[in-house]
């Protein structure tokens, strides 16, 4: 899963490598509440002039489905296929 829509907001998928894109634009990182305590995902609003603009969405889709393909391979690798 590369992406979300929650409360009509598009998040992509972050790592520690683009996370520092999104924070340097000041976008928020996916959160939710359980049980009283909140939780915080590796998904990132998707910068405006990405909704904008379809080459921008284009470059950032693509971030977001190369940091998908390695989570998932690094999952596969560490025998946990769930």
């Amino acid at each position: 899963m590369f992406a979300l829509v929650a409360n009509n907001v598009l998040y992509l998928k972050s790592d520690e490598h683009t996370e520092i894109e999104y924070k340097e634009k000041g976008l928020e990182a996916f959160a939710y509440n359980k049980k009283g305590k909140e939780y915080t995902l590796s998904y990132y609003q998707a910068p405006e002039e990405a909704l904008e603009d379809s080459e921008e969405m284009n470059l950032w889709g693509n971030k977001a489905y190369a940091v998908a393909l390695k989570a998932a391979a690094r999952k596969l690798k560490n025998g946990n296929n769930a």
